[in-house]
């Protein structure tokens, strides 16, 4: 009996050492990775524009993700820099329509969103009124993603905006908010229906399409 306690014992020593030591050990720092997957002269240009957002309190991780990202799918190492140079100023648009519509200073996940939803066309007066219609206790984050998700299906940013606007003053959860984008029929979709619906008006079957160039 004594035995198998002191075996047991000995067996959950080694597993709390063995964790110990795990914990300890810090995770690979994505800018030695980003300096074994990019060129030496573009790697020292990303760094340097990453280490620039994260000395002005932008979101710098989320653009050595993107970095990392777009080099692991084998995308030029320039338009890698170029696309990390865009998000950057797209932060820096963001975090100001944000402030001036809240009158104070967004968290890096709503400063991300923000920029996200800059790249598919919502500017910065959008998400300033966004910002400024909002109860400024919630958190931006979703609701951007949304807007940028709801541009996707083919709503401009303008109707994207009032969808949103109206589910928060309906008082909508994030989950609800994120079930927005899939009540709305793909960009491909819509398409799809119009051509059918023209053909109709036309004389042509509703069914007859051209095959995709």
């Amino acid at each position: 009996m004594t035995r198998n306690r002191s075996v047991a014992l000995l067996f959950l020593a080694a597993f709390m050492v063995a964790r110990g030591s795990s914990a300890q050990t810090p995770a690979r720092d994505p800018s030695a990775r980003l300096r074994e997957v990019l060129p030496s002269n573009v790697a020292q240009r990303v760094l340097a524009r990453i280490a620039d957002a994260r000395a002005h309190q932008l979101p710098a991780t989320a653009l050595e993700n993107r970095a990392l990202k777009f080099a692991a799918k084998g995308v030029a190492p320039t338009d890698i820099e170029r696309s990390v140079n865009e998000q950057a100023d797209r932060m820096e648009m963001a975090r100001a329509a944000l402030a001036s519509g809240r009158g104070s200073t967004p968290s890096g996940d709503e400063i991300e969103a923000g920029a996200e939803a800059m790249r598919k066309g919502v500017d910065g007066a959008a998400e300033s009124l966004l910002a400024k219609s909002s109860p400024s206790s919630r958190s931006l984050a979703v609701p951007l993603f949304v807007i940028g998700s709801l541009t996707d299906r083919g709503l401009s940013s303008n109707e994207a905006l009032q969808r949103v606007l109206a589910r928060l003053k309906a008082r909508a959860s994030d989950s609800d908010l994120e079930s927005m984008p899939g009540e709305l029929p793909s960009q491909a979709d819509a398409g799809q229906a119009r051509a059918a619906n023209n053909n109709g008006r036309n004389g042509a079957s509703p069914f007859s399409f051209s095959c995709p160039t």
